[in-house]
């Protein structure tokens, strides 16, 4: 079970471009700039808080996913990161809990904006949804050739889909993103 939770965590921190300890104590704290300390090294400076620890040891699997504290500028609410296609895209979303986002797209200037509050509100609930706690961390249909493949990472947990493999939580979620989500574009 640790070699293969080691080797999810890997995968978990390169396609968010962060890094992980598999060789420590499952017990001990992230190391300074892990996934669990800031949003990747994308979004310097932003610091996430303590996970809540599942019933099989994996953060945020299980528990509470209401916020403990009033929201702080810049703590990321979600990150996303949509990778493959055809053109071998790599691009990224970060939400913040007030509302601002931006998205990364390939060497192109980032785009930001804000969330009306009612919009913010929209995409929390849908986070803060059981159903969403229930989403499979991995994808259980088949792959679809150059297809994409989305990280999405919220409260530490990391759940990837495919193009094709979205259960309904999950679609909510993206439904409530900004534009949708990060582009699918080079």
């Amino acid at each position: 079970m640790w070699g293969r939770r080691c080797g999810t965590v890997l995968l978990a921190a390169v396609l968010t471009g962060g890094a992980a300890g598999c060789g420590s104590d499952p017990g001990a704290s992230p190391a300074p700039g892990s996934p669990g300390t800031t949003a990747g090294p994308s979004t310097p400076g932003t610091a996430t808080g303590p996970s809540t620890p599942g019933t099989d040891g994996t953060p945020g699997a299980s528990g509470s996913t209401a916020p403990t504290s009033t929201p702080q500028p810049g703590e990321v609410l979600v990150q996303v990161v949509v990778t493959g296609g055809f053109a071998g895209v790599r691009n990224q979303l970060v939400v913040h809990r007030d509302g601002e986002w931006t998205i990364r797209s390939g060497d192109k200037p980032p785009r930001t904006g804000r969330q009306t509050p009612a919009e913010a509100a929209e995409l929390r609930a849908a986070l803060e949804d059981p159903a969403f706690a229930l989403v499979p961390a991995r994808p259980t249909g088949r792959p679809i050739a150059d297809g994409f493949q989305y990280a999405v990472t919220h409260r530490h947990r990391v759940i990837i889909a495919g193009d094709g493999d979205r259960p309904p939580a999950l679609r909510r979620v993206f439904d409530a993103l900004p534009e949708g989500g990060p582009p699918t574009s080079p």
